[in-house]
């Protein structure tokens, strides 16, 4: 709330509308006639948020929308230019507890891992189709997984007995493929990265966030806010080097001797930013371990 320093008034747009944590402070911040767009992909999501947000009356809207869809949402609900933009990225834990969806561990229901179920293709799809050359690729550039290969040898082994149909059943392959973690190091379950990275393949969720944080440049009005929180480290380097590249400007070539482009700076980083959890925090709230906060301010034009 800081970094995002909603004002009385302003029009603010919460890009991952999740359970409307986020929204319900913000609406609180721009009253009494300030007014926000809550965007998400999941319509469990929206409808949550729309409980939840409903004593806010008009001055809440929300649309089910995957945030690559930003410029284009924004603009048909008049909040072109806007005053702040908020991303949270990744998974929210009603995704993670809804054992339908297939995002936990321990989950028994269909491995979907969508966002939105009516759209694309379920992990359990994915992972069925790949062979074991481009699952380990997958493994390797969205989960950073240092044995995807032995993962994913064991997946295509697996699946030639039964189709891999629930998350439980594929964090038991996992487990059983790699080396057991040395005693006395903080336990992470041996399927995290790969859940991670079919779910990012699954929603395309470093595309949708390129194409957003583009989008976030062209909706935003001078002096506007754009904060981001990221939980893994390819998010947080597309974050800081879209970032960087806003704040140089130019586009030219090292080798020219000055610029030609004529590209100003559209970004100037807020101070205080990145930032990371507090011991505190941490203490309260131990998914918040990875979490880092980006924020930058749009120039003028």
């Amino acid at each position: 709330m800081q970094a995002l320093a909603p004002r009385p008034g302003s029009l603010q747009i919460d890009g991952t509308l999740g359970g409307g944590g986020h929204a319900v402070r913000i609406l609180e911040a721009i009253a009494p006639d300030g007014r926000l767009l809550g965007l998400d992909a999941d319509p469990a999501a929206i409808e949550r948020a729309r409980r939840r947000l409903a004593a806010y009356g008009s001055r809440a809207v929300l649309r089910q929308a995957n945030f690559e869809e930003l410029a284009t949402v924004a603009a048909e609900c008049g909040f072109d230019p806007a005053d702040g933009l908020l991303l949270d990225l990744g998974l929210s834990s009603d995704q993670l507890a809804d054992d339908a969806r297939g995002f936990s561990f321990r989950a028994a229901g269909a491995l979907d891992m969508r966002f939105d179920p009516a759209r694309g293709e379920p992990a359990s799809e994915l992972l069925g189709r790949l062979d074991e050359r481009a699952l380990t690729a997958l493994f390797r550039r969205y989960g950073e997984e240092p044995f995807a290969g032995r993962i994913a040898r064991a997946i295509v082994q697996a699946r030639t007995r039964a189709p891999i149909a629930t998350a439980a059943e594929l964090a038991e392959i996992v487990a059983r493929a790699v080396p057991a973690r040395p005693s006395g190091r903080r336990y992470v379950h041996p399927a995290t990265r790969v859940f991670q990275a079919l779910r990012i393949a699954v929603n395309r969720e470093l595309e949708a966030l390129e194409t957003a944080l583009a989008a976030a440049v062209q909706v935003l009005r001078p002096g506007g806010r754009l904060v981001v929180l990221t939980y893994h480290s390819l998010e947080d380097r597309i974050v800081k080097r879209f970032i960087a590249a806003e704040r140089r400007g130019c586009v030219c070539p090292p080798e020219l001797p000055v610029c030609v482009c004529g590209r100003a700076p559209r970004l100037q980083i807020v101070p205080g930013t990145p930032a990371t959890p507090s011991a505190g925090e941490l203490a309260s709230n131990p998914r918040a371990r990875s979490a880092r906060l980006r924020a930058a301010e749009r120039l003028a034009a």
